[in-house]
Parts: C-alpha cells; sequence; structure tokens
C-alpha cells in the first residue's frame, strides 16, 4: 500500500492515460477514535487494489466494495461506516456497521471516474478529419481507419489503422463507430465496421443511400439482426451542407448515443428519443441552394458542393453531381427516373 500524494497523482494519471477505470474514496467526516483524518484519501483500481490510506482493515473492505461498485454503476457514493443509531438515514447515503471494537464512525464520498468510449472513426473525407477533431473536443477517445491514412497521422488519435481490416478493427474494439466515407468505399468500410463489437454504428449518408448500403449488406451476408446496430442518417437534423457542418451533426449523434448506452437499465433516462437524421433534407430549397452552388443528388438525395464535387456526369446536355461511385451508377442505369425526381424537386442541373 502506498500512501504517498505524489504516487497517487501519477497513478491516477496512469490510468487516465492507460483508459482503465478506477474510483478515489475521500474521508469527509471522521469521528474518533479512527486512524483516518478528514482529506484522507485512497485509489481504488478495477481489480480491487487499494493505493492510499483511509483508516485501517475495519474500512478497507467496506471502501473497496463500495468502489467497485461505484465503478460497476458509473455514479458516485456516500458511505458512513458506524455503530450509531441513524433513525432514518438519508436515501443517498450507503450505511455500514463499524465492525472495528474501537467504535469509531467515517464518512466516505466515492467518486468513480470511467474511461471515455473509444469512438473509430472511418474515412479520411474532410467530414471524417472534421469529426475526429471534435470527437476528441467533447471528451472521446478516438481512432480512425482509412486507406490512405496519412492525413489522419497528425490529430493525435489513439491508433490510426490503414485500410479497414476486420480483424484489426474488431481487435480495437470501438464502443461505437461512425462510417464517413461519403462515396470512398462505403461499403467495404460499413462491413468492417457492422463485424467489429461495437454497439452502436454511424452512417453518414442520407436515408436513401443508407438503404441502398443496408440492402447491400444483407447481400454481403451480414445478419438482419446485426443491421439493428446501425443508424443511418447519422446525429440530429441540422440542415447541414458543409464538411464541417456534417461532421458536427455527426459527432452530436456520437455523444447522444454515448449517453444513452451509459444510462443504466430501466431509469427514467433510459428511453432515449430518437434523434431526427442529420440528412433528413425536407422540402429542397432550389434557390437557397443554388445560391452557394449546391446540387441535390437524384439518387439519395444528398446535398452536393458542384466545385469540389468528384463523380460528374453528363447526360441530355446537362451535368449532374453525385456523392459516390454507386449513386453515379445507379443514375446511369435509370436516367429518366431521376430525371424525374430532379424535375419533381423543380431541381436544376449546370449546363
Amino acid at each position: 500500500m502506498n500512501t504517498d500524494t505524489d504516487f497517487l497523482l501519477q497513478r491516477e494519471q496512469w490510468l487516465i492515460h492507460a483508459a482503465q477505470p478506477f474510483a478515489v474514496a475521500t474521508v469527509i467526516r471522521a469521528q474518533p477514535p479512527t486512524s483516518a483524518w478528514v482529506g484522507a484519501q485512497a485509489l481504488i483500481e478495477a481489480d480491487g487494489t487499494l493505493h492510499g490510506w483511509i483508516g485501517g482493515g475495519c474500512s478497507r473492505e467496506i471502501v473497496i466494495q463500495a468502489a467497485l461498485e461505484s465503478i460497476r454503476s458509473g455514479s458516485p457514493r456516500l458511505v458512513r461506516i458506524s455503530n450509531a443509531p441513524t433513525p432514518q438515514p438519508p436515501p443517498d447515503v450507503e450505511d455500514h456497521a463499524m465492525p472495528c471494537a474501537s467504535n469509531g464512525a467515517l464518512e466516505l464520498f466515492v467518486q468513480p471516474t470511467l474511461p471515455a468510449p473509444l469512438v473509430l472513426v472511418m474515412g479520411a473525407t474532410p467530414t471524417a478529419l472534421e469529426a475526429c477533431v471534435l470527437a476528441q473536443r467533447v471528451g472521446l477517445r478516438v481512432a480512425a481507419a482509412a486507406p490512405a491514412s496519412a492525413p489522419l497521422q497528425q490529430l493525435g488519435l489513439t491508433r490510426v489503422i490503414t485500410g479497414y481490416d476486420q480483424a484489426a478493427i474488431a481487435d480495437l474494439a470501438p464502443r461505437l463507430v461512425l462510417v464517413a466515407t461519403q462515396g470512398d468505399g462505403d461499403e467495404p468500410a460499413l462491413e468492417a465496421a457492422l463485424a467489429s463489437p461495437a454497439a452502436a454504428v454511424l452512417l453518414v449518408a442520407s436515408a436513401r443511400k443508407a438503404e441502398k448500403l443496408r440492402e447491400a449488406m444483407v447481400a454481403c451476408g451480414v445478419p438482419p439482426a446485426r443491421l439493428e446496430a446501425l443508424h443511418a442518417p447519422a446525429g440530429p437534423a441540422i440542415h447541414a451542407r458543409t464538411p464541417e457542418e456534417i461532421a458536427l451533426g455527426a459527432v452530436a449523434g456520437l455523444v447522444a448515443l454515448r449517453r444513452s448506452l451509459e444510462t443504466p437499465a430501466g431509469s427514467p433516462a433510459d428511453a432515449v428519443p430518437p434523434v431526427p437524421p442529420c440528412e433528413a433534407l425536407g422540402a429542397p430549397r432550389q434557390d437557397a441552394d443554388e445560391a452557394v452552388g449546391i446540387y441535390r443528388n437524384p439518387v439519395c438525395g444528398m446535398a452536393i458542393e458542384r466545385a469540389g464535387a468528384r463523380h460528374v456526369i453528363e447526360y441530355g446536355g446537362e451535368r449532374h453531381y453525385f456523392c459516390c461511385d454507386g449513386c453515379k451508377a445507379e443514375f446511369e442505369r435509370e436516367p429518366a427516373k431521376y430525371l424525374a425526381v430532379l424535375h419533381a424537386h423543380g431541381e436544376k442541373a449546370l449546363r
């Protein structure tokens, strides 16, 4: 047992860096005879190892068990160890009899520290890069995977995986996955995400494109039950247009899912209402779109910036813009169908 304050601080920092859970117990009241004092502290690790001093063997096991329960629940606890009669103990105080013959009394506050969940961002698109930065700013641990991983190396991420290797991603064991490939390897990225043990997979895509990818996943052999973990489109409806705005909505979706997963089952907050999709477009706003050079992909409904579009074809003397090869190929298969969609919404293509 090490009671040195510097050691406790260093150990706490090491556990945080290693993403290991722990709890700190602080004595807030000490009634003699007891060897503890107000302000005495102990750090308890997830395996029950205790560092520090909060009294002798009489209180040690009680505090360790209270700390382990606090780590499991993620909630702080007030612990009272005393033989003094308490007619009606406060509901937020955990009462224990003092096993020592000395008959002193202790009250402690137990505060758990749990590692932030690990989020895997898939893709090296501008949206993916911005999502990596924003997710770290809101306190998430972030790893990334992309065929071209160089743009991700300077972001201070937990880990960067080159490619969408399913074994490497499964070994990483992310809690949440955000697929922000946006037409650059959508299917292999989504298949690898769904093959991981992640509790939820968020996909940056419109509802129509997401449905196409769901069908592709079924064709790849992904079980329908696993597809229940797929949330698409990702995040709340903020009418996002730019990569930065899309990333903001997607990270908001990550935060909402994180808190939903952390809420104990059966609690009043357990039922988190569904978040409106980030890419829910509603009625097209042609004039506004034209003013900022936006084109609505007629296949999936995603807003495309004409100036930076990578997938462009000319048909019937007009230029059409797509978010990925899949949407472009779908348009080429049934151009009359999707031209009708454009005309129904009053959309214009550029000549």
